[in-house]
């Protein structure tokens, strides 16, 4: 997968680790992925956006795939989304990139937003994948959002509870979250971006990723709810599978209105891993979107 691109370690200011595979010429698009996944779910989109003339950077997030997994805390911060946005500036101060556009999905579209919050000088334009803000999520939550979204609630348990019944069997737990957020079509991922998201979920990850959505019902709610009442100015578009649950749970250019002063997209006819589910309709959405705010 992702043939053509870059593969490699960059050392941040600090000494995180982190692996990137870059190609491409043009206005630099960093890409960021979600949970329980890494970089290897653009490997259909990132393609085409080279083709389409971008520079095109897709990391693993902290605690992720190939990049390292620093020791967290008891408020969880190390994890929380205003570090990882901070790691992803201080990645494209490396690579040479001042300003760039963000695609993001899932729990990369949290660290998306976060950045466009925190560093909106960096951010020319911004696209969401299947999210609404999740200060919004939890303030709204009822029981169709906790039955859908049970992991929400499972992974911020105390550990070692969540570590140890995922580690049971952490292919099982992959396999099973990708098949049900899909809505059941695995046809959509190739067996190399599976084999990559198992291999890649050791214990050392399921412990981090549990700590990313620790912090995201602690100390991102806290950040979230300091930027209340106020809209940025970031151009955003958000993107989702209107077969998922964000599709049919929200009114999402609505709820992102709220956050954003400038917000378009629309949805797509898929679950919930658009890059992989709906590939073409994705890289064709970001690539145009991110022309007009090159």
């Amino acid at each position: 997968m992702l043939g053509g691109f870059s593969d490699e370690r960059v050392t941040l200011p600090g000494g995180l680790g982190v692996r990137v595979r870059q190609a491409g010429e043009g206005p630099p698009v960093l890409l960021l992925h979600g949970y329980p996944q890494t970089h290897a779910c653009w490997h259909a989109v990132a393609p085409r956006l080279v083709e389409a003339g971008f520079r095109v950077v897709a990391p693993d997030l902290r605690g992720y795939g190939g990049s390292d997994r620093p020791e967290s805390a008891p408020d969880h911060a190390p994890y929380s989304k205003r570090a990882m946005a901070a790691d992803q500036v201080a990645l494209m101060d490396v690579l040479g990139h001042d300003r760039f556009a963000v695609a993001g999905h899932d729990r990369g579209g949290r660290v998306g937003h976060r950045l466009a919050r925190d560093h909106p000088g960096r951010v020319s334009a911004l696209s969401v994948l299947d999210i609404a803000p999740t200060e919004y999520m939890y303030r709204t939550a009822g029981a169709t959002f906790a039955t859908g979204y049970w992991h929400w609630f499972f992974l911020i348990q105390p550990a070692p509870l969540p570590e140890r019944m995922i580690g049971g069997d952490p292919e099982g737990f992959v396999r099973g979250r990708i098949r049900d957020w899909s809505r059941g079509s695995a046809e959509a991922f190739q067996d190399a971006a599976m084999a990559e998201y198992v291999a890649a979920f050791d214990e050392g990850a399921v412990h981090a990723t549990c700590e990313d959505y620790r912090a995201s019902a602690g100390i991102d709610l806290d950040h979230d709810r300091a930027d209340l009442g106020t809209r940025s100015q970031v151009p955003l578009q958000a993107l989702w599978g209107t077969e998922g649950l964000v599709g049919r749970l929200y009114d999402v250019i609505a709820v992102w209105e709220e956050h954003f002063t400038h917000v378009e997209g629309h949805g797509l006819p898929c679950g919930h891993f658009l890059p992989e589910e709906a590939a073409d309709g994705t890289a064709a959405a970001l690539a145009g979107f991110f022309a007009r705010h090159a």
